[in-house]
């Protein structure tokens, strides 16, 4: 089993055609299926099934490219440490969910671009489930979330603690109980958002049933329709403060509505951090 080897199979594993992946690799079909039993009898296992429309990862085929992608991704690693002279540059690609974005990261985001304007800094907003799956994936170098998160392969650090706060539109009337909440509408992101889990947690603790629930992708989306009136919401406080100081927004405050979520940074536990990723950490420390 050599490194060749190993591209060739990971190759048909991603594009599930063993015709495609001899396009892409520029190979004979007949060497990339030469190659593939190779492996199978070397290893004494069958790595795919095929079938009319191409080929699947057997049950062992699986666990062979959850390892095989390990060594490649090590062997990544390996040149970046011998070509690394410390100094941040390249590419560095941050998750952060989209509420943190808005009003904590425009700052950090200068200070850090003024100080290492050779890294190509790059931000994609997601979920925190989203981003904790981007980390792990290697599609993120590190992500905000909200925490804690407890995950073996990831180290955590707590940056900022929000308080999550409900609001309504400027004219709505005070709301004192949770049967004044059940009739309204819940205006919340998209599935795996700490701030929904929090919020469904809490009626779910009441007994409470929502009427009804619209999912939004912004946070601008999720203020412009609670400011018309549309349905209540649960923000984080330094995300409408603005709002309520111009009194487009009114808060309301609950009884049993803990209202405080961590935010954690997040990025995997290896032995080699590169120096852009490693000054981003030490910025959040300052």
């Amino acid at each position: 089993m050599d490194l060749h080897t190993l591209k060739i199979f990971q190759t048909v594993a991603r594009l599930g055609s063993i015709s495609q992946a001899a396009r892409e690799l520029q190979y004979a079909q007949s060497n990339i299926t030469l190659k593939i039993q190779q492996l199978e009898t070397e290893l004494q296992t069958t790595l795919f099934y095929r079938h009319n429309r191409g080929t699947a990862l057997t049950a062992k085929g699986s666990m062979l490219l959850t390892y095989t992608e390990k060594i490649f991704d090590l062997i990544e690693e390996t040149k970046n440490v011998m070509n690394d002279d410390q100094t941040p540059k390249g590419p560095l690609i941050i998750g952060s969910m989209e509420t943190t974005a808005a009003v904590r990261l425009p700052a950090l985001f200068s200070k850090y671009l003024k100080d290492y304007p050779d890294v190509d800094l790059t931000l994609k907003t997601g979920s925190t489930e989203e981003n904790v799956q981007g980390v792990l994936q290697y599609e993120l170098d590190g992500a905000f979330v909200a925490g804690p998160i407890n995950h073996p392969d990831l180290i955590q650090k707590e940056v900022f603690e929000e308080e999550l706060v409900l609001i309504t539109d400027k004219d709505h009337p005070p709301i004192s109980s949770i049967k004044d909440v059940q009739t309204r509408t819940l205006l919340v992101f998209h599935k795996g958002c700490a701030y929904r889990e929090k919020f469904e947690q809490w009626l779910h603790q009441e007994k409470m049933i929502p009427n009804k629930i619209m999912e939004f992708g912004t946070v601008d989306g999720i203020i412009g329709c609670v400011s018309a009136g549309l349905g209540i919401s649960l923000l984080p406080y330094s995300v409408i403060a603005k709002h309520l100081q111009e009194g487009t927004l009114k808060q309301h405050s609950l009884p049993n509505l803990n209202g405080n979520m961590k935010t954690m940074f997040i990025f995997r536990k290896e032995t080699y951090l590169q120096p852009s990723l490693l000054k981003f950490i030490d910025m959040l420390k300052k």
